[in-house]
């Protein structure tokens, strides 16, 4: 009987195609499930023989600790270069495109807010 392996919500593609290079390395069979068209299915990775299971999470672990690893090295070092953008950067590169997202913000939370504050002061 199959069983979840990875689930693969908010999972960056390389770091999924490595899960799948893994697995195959490995020699263990599995199989995948999309988000769906629309985004609101069960996206995962299945180990399609649950006796593989315990092997398969120990392979992965193994592996995300070393990219915990690496991936830190390679932004501190993007960091130390100046390659890495910052928030700073972001808003210097379309200061006129923050401040509608900042006003937008604001209004949202007036909106938001103003019922409450009415009933507060009645």
């Amino acid at each position: 009987m199959s069983a979840l392996l990875f689930r693969l919500r908010n999972v960056p593609d390389d770091e999924a195609e490595e899960i799948r290079q893994l697995l195959t390395d490995h020699a263990i069979g599995f199989y995948e499930t999309s988000a769906g068209n629309w985004g609101i299915s069960f996206a995962g990775i299945w180990v399609k023989d649950e006796a593989q299971l315990a092997v398969a999470k120990a392979v992965i672990e193994t592996y995300q600790k070393e990219r915990q690893i690496r991936v830190r090295a390679e932004y501190r070092q993007q960091l130390s270069e100046g390659r890495q953008r910052r928030m700073l950067d972001v808003i210097k590169e379309s200061p006129v495109r923050f401040l509608i997202y900042v006003a937008i913000i604001a209004l949202v939370l007036t909106l938001s807010i103003k019922p409450f504050l009415d009933l507060a002061g009645s």
